[in-house]
């Protein structure tokens, strides 16, 4: 033990290296790359610290070349699901009794070792399994993964350091307890970096959890698991649990010790889970704590005053809508452009759009990979064959795919004159942007479209120079998005500057990367200790009185 009440270090953001001809990092990056890409591993399941093999299996495969096969998956059952809340509760009590400072050192040294050791694994992972760039790995799944761990721990520092008054005599404080039970954490394929905080918010503040990566991003999921290992995380506090949702979730969200849920994917599995609790709470030990951030159909609008940032407002568009494919839930996906400007930016975007390579991630001079599978690649061809049929859609770029070899999908721009069409108001997930061109004299009108049109509340941004127009529109969409941008794309919030979360149809906006997420996984107790308690019954009150008049 040490005699102290120690401060964890005060957190900075990573920084994002360039991977730029002839940098250090992009050469060990490659060798990553052609290593991993040259290996098929096994990934099991990890229940209490042990890697489980089931023999049901499944394959990771590159999207960008969907013949090559990363990894066998090993797949779980109700049986293994058992086994984990098991596992997890038989550790619960040592690891919430852990003091805080050494919970921290955990995650802090995790920190570390991702910042350098595992940094080209973890991209390379990260790039191979998900499809992404060199650029987009670095930021996501170790810059802002290593600013999720940083900053928690930070975060929770504070939070354990607000304590009530105590007036003389007294002492009061809090306990910050972790919740009852075990938090379920369920992953997306689109961040490696979303995967790690969902797990691990929630065990800083001293919860066990069973955590459930996407089947797509389970290769990133893997080493990230290794790497908490590394770091010093005892078995069990995290288990890993891969397979297919309902067979792993059900039977999760039926143990009456379901403590919380950790969730960040569909708005339409978020609902399924939801409900599925209400329908099972009568079972459990206690309320659980839900979580989600989900999906979003997220919004730039230009006003008239925003002609002079013509190129600013174009590659907002372009990197909003286009970066990892378009497969951000923060990604741009419809925009609203006043019909004085349209003429000019239409001809930027198409010059832009053009010249956007996409192809294979190994290969640094691509701007996109593929997106995620089959599924997704089907999904976007139907919205993409819906604008081909016209009417009310005309495509302005783009608009060609190509699966023969990955699940590719040109960044196209579809030009809408119904505001209400489904390609502006139903999530697409790919590189598929709708365009609405509005009369200048109506921008009130767009921006209380824009607020009603599309159930999600997640990002948006708004193009102007006129400051009486940016604050119309922080009016007007106050509500239309937890995470709004002025004259900015509305992607790339980063860990301690941008809490990030929407509501509505988007989720809980419990805000990653803030201290109002961790305060969703503890349980406070209140403790008074009295340091002079009474020795009579009676109050000063009841005591007489000769002035009272003989009452």
């Amino acid at each position: 033990m040490i005699n102290a009440i120690p401060r964890v270090p005060a957190p900075k953001n990573e920084p994002i290296l360039s991977y730029a001809p002839g940098a250090p990092e992009r050469r060990e990056l490659q060798a990553a790359l052609k290593r991993m890409a040259g290996e098929q591993i096994d990934i099991p399941l990890i229940i209490g610290g042990k890697h489980v093999r089931t023999g049901k299996t499944d394959t990771v495969r590159m999207p960008h070349d969907h013949s090559h096969v990363l990894a066998t998956l090993h797949e779980a059952d109700a049986s293994h699901v058992e086994q984990a809340i098991q596992a997890a509760l038989s550790v619960k009590d040592e690891w919430a009794r852990m003091p805080f400072a050494s919970r921290a050192a955990i995650f802090l040294r995790a920190a570390e070792l991702l910042a350098t050791r595992y940094r080209p694994i973890i991209n390379a992972a990260t790039m191979l399994g998900q499809s992404k760039t060199a650029h987009q790995a670095e930021i996501d799944a170790v810059c802002e993964a290593i600013d999720f761990l940083r900053y928690n721990v930070h975060f929770a520092e504070q939070l354990l350091a607000i304590q009530p008054e105590s007036p003389a005599q007294t002492w009061n404080m809090l306990d910050y307890r972790p919740l009852d039970g075990f938090v379920f954490a369920v992953a997306p394929f689109n961040f490696t970096s979303i995967a790690m905080n969902l797990c691990t918010a929630p065990a800083i503040m001293g919860n066990v959890v069973l955590f459930k990566p996407s089947s797509t991003a389970a290769l990133s999921a893997w080493y990230v698991m290794e790497m908490l290992r590394e770091a010093g995380l005892p078995d069990g506090v995290i288990n890993m649990l891969n397979g297919d949702g309902p067979t792993v979730g059900n039977p999760t969200l039926a143990s009456p010790d379901l403590g919380g849920i950790h969730f960040t994917g569909s708005t339409p599995t978020f609902n399924s889970m939801w409900k599925t609790v209400g329908e099972n709470i009568g079972r459990y030990k206690q309320y659980p704590r839900l979580v989600g951030e989900t999906g979003g159909k997220d919004f730039i609008v230009a006003h008239p005053s925003a002609a002079g940032d013509l190129e600013a407002l174009a590659v907002a568009i372009v990197r909003g809508g286009f970066e990892y494919q378009g497969q951000k839930c923060s990604a741009a996906s419809r925009v609203y452009i006043p019909e004085s400007m349209w003429p000019r930016l239409k001809e930027r975007l198409q010059a832009l759009t053009a010249d956007i390579r996409m192809g294979d991630v190994a290969d640094f001079r691509n701007f996109m990979g593929a997106v995620i599978d089959e599924k997704s690649f089907k999904k976007v061809s139907s919205y993409i064959d819906l604008a081909k049929q016209g009417g009310e859609a005309s495509i302005v770029a783009g608009g060609d795919t190509d699966r023969s070899k990955g699940w590719f999908v040109k960044p196209t721009v579809v030009q809408l004159t119904n505001p209400r069409h489904r390609i502006l108001r139903e999530e697409i997930f790919a590189p598929v942007v709708g365009a609405y061109v509005y009369p200048d004299a109506k921008y009130v009108e767009t921006l209380r479209e824009v607020d009603q049109s599309a159930t999600y509340a997640l990002t948006g941004a708004v193009f102007a120079r006129d400051r009486k127009a940016i604050d119309t529109a922080l009016t007007e969409l106050r509500h239309a998005a937890g995470n709004i941008y002025i004259n900015d794309k509305p992607t790339g919030a980063v860990v301690g500057q941008q809490p990030f979360g929407g509501s509505r149809a988007s989720g809980t906006n419990d805000k990653a990367g803030s201290l109002l997420n961790l305060i969703r996984w503890t349980s406070p107790r209140t403790i008074k200790e009295n340091f002079v308690p009474p020795v009579k019954v009676p109050y000063p009150f009841m005591d007489s009185d000769p002035h009272d008049g003989g009452i």
